[in-house]
């Protein structure tokens, strides 16, 4: 029974539920749970499954430079940086009122640090976003009138919901 389990789950590409299927089943016999615990615990072991897959799909996708994060800002060495500000920027509330952030400052003062931070908490709440350093977005725009995919390339990058970092 369990052998016919597992490959109705491969072919529903439930890779979640798959995994976990010989311990939830062991857990719940031992327990002596009903179906219907079982079938919630796999359901829940899927869902959590897919937002770990969504999640690593869209940080990968940002290709972000570094690995920052707001948690890892030095705010104790930019004491020119509103820390009480930057944790308020990361509510994302920018985000859903479609407002632009614009980070001014001298070199070495964390704006680039900063926008990873964002764009990172906001990939963490299911946002889609991509950093550009603004030459390579400029170096991009400009090779797609070579090979005409600036229709394409400004479509996509329209997609994406206002998590564009800029370095």
């Amino acid at each position: 029974m369990r052998e016919t389990l597992l490959t109705v789950l491969a072919e529903l590409r439930l890779s979640g539920m798959r995994a976990c299927l010989e311990e939830v089943l062991d857990a719940a016999e031992r327990a002596g749970d009903p179906p219907t615990a079982v079938l919630l615990a796999l359901l829940r072991e899927e869902h959590r499954y897919r937002q770990e897959r969504s999640l690593a799909y869209r940080l990968h996708q940002a290709r972000m430079p570094w690995e920052w994060s707001l948690a890892s800002f030095p705010f104790e060495r930019q004491p020119s940086v509103d820390a009480a500000h930057v944790r308020a920027l990361a509510g994302l509330g920018f985000l859903q009122r479609a407002e632009n952030l614009v980070f001014i400052g001298p070199p070495g003062t964390g704006k680039t640090g900063l926008a990873i931070g964002l764009l990172r908490e906001a990939l963490v709440n299911g946002y889609r976003g991509r950093f550009y350093n603004a030459q390579d977005l400029i170096d991009e725009l400009y090779a797609s009138l070579a090979d005409h995919s600036t229709t394409r390339l400004l479509k996509r990058l329209a997609g994406l919901p206002r998590a564009l970092a800029q370095g």
